[in-house]
């Protein structure tokens, strides 16, 4: 199971349901979902340089980091800038039943796709019933 937060967001959601301010959109919007025996998750990250974009697994924490920059070149007037810019980071706890040894990571189009599998002894599996029954008439059907 993944579980997300970010600091930062939570409280300034909570500052935005207080004041009733509006609240902005995360900076590294994410969808989660679950496919088969691994969990999928995508980051937009558009105009990030993918060498910015850092991932770091400590324990059960999976960490995301990017940074996006830009400058004004010389003689050039901004007329607006409204796209954030600067150091992004996001954080998914990882649930114990997640294989953090062979999570994969690609950036394609402004979108950093993880893909993290369910460990091996959390996969569900099938377990043989047996039956008391059946031993005692194989030992019967011997004495008999």
């Amino acid at each position: 199971m993944l579980m997300f937060t970010d600091a930062v967001s939570e409280l300034d959601r909570l500052t935005d349901r207080l004041f009733g301010t509006v609240a902005r959109p995360p900076v590294m919007p994410m969808d989660a979902y679950r496919d088969g025996d691994q969990f999928v998750v995508h980051f937009d990250l558009p105009g990030v340089d993918p060498g910015s974009v850092d991932l770091t697994v400590e324990k059960d924490v999976l960490t995301v980091e990017a940074k996006r920059e830009w400058q004004p070149g010389e003689g050039q007037q901004v007329i607006a800038s409204e796209r954030p810019q600067g150091k992004f980071r996001r954080q998914l706890f990882l649930g114990e039943n997640l294989d953090t040894e062979r999570i994969e990571a690609h950036y394609d189009k402004g979108v950093l796709t993880l893909r993290v599998p369910v460990a091996e002894q959390a996969k569900a599996r099938k377990i043989e019933i047996g039956s008391a029954g059946a031993k005692a008439i194989e030992a019967f059907s011997k004495v008999a």
